[in-house]
């Protein structure tokens, strides 16, 4: 990311100003986040790191990957828009995780103009692989914590399973 950009990226949060409350449990999200993503020693990080991808190509990669049997071919501009880059920044990630062999660009049935990008196998391997990797620190997490803030984590987490987004994704992740 150009520092332009981060700091579009910070004059566009920067305006939007949360309530006490929100501000109050974002904070207390933002601790338990970072305190899990590195409670096995950053274990994600260093795959996503040995793996040579920066974080725009991680993301689209993982976007990529889908969830379960949903892993469509997306064309650049949708993952751009996405992830809030330009076209040209996600055209160079695709491009990388292209020569990598982790996507593929396809020709859109509907349209020959058209290009879309799928995950090759090798891709969904490494998505598979990070996904087992956050699984197994988020389980020694998991194990760390006492009978009681377990049922406790479980209570408040089972609340947000309403939400579609959230409970396709754990409907998912429980396969893992």
């Amino acid at each position: 990311m150009q520092a332009s950009e981060i700091a579009a990226v910070v004059d566009e949060v920067a305006g939007k100003q949360a309530g006490p409350e929100a501000q109050e449990t974002a904070a207390r999200l933002s601790a338990l986040m970072r305190h899990v993503f590195l409670y096995d020693r950053g274990n994600q990080l260093r795959v996503i790191e040995e793996s040579g991808l920066s974080m725009t190509q991680c993301k689209a990669l993982l976007e990529l990957g889908g969830i379960a049997e949903s892993a469509e071919p997306r064309q650049v501009s949708d993952l751009a828009e996405r992830f809030g880059v330009s076209v040209p920044s996600m055209s160079r990630a695709v491009d990388a995780l292209v020569k990598k062999k982790l996507v593929t660009r396809l020709e859109d049935p509907d349209d020959r103009r058209v290009r879309r990008v799928a995950i090759t196998a090798k891709g969904k391997q490494l998505v598979d692989t990070l996904l087992v990797v956050r699984q197994a620190g988020l389980e020694a997490f998991a194990e760390s914590l006492s009978a009681a803030q377990r049922r406790k984590l479980d209570a408040a987490v089972d609340a947000l399973m309403d939400r579609p987004d959230i409970a396709e994704t754990f409907e998912h992740m429980k396969g893992v």
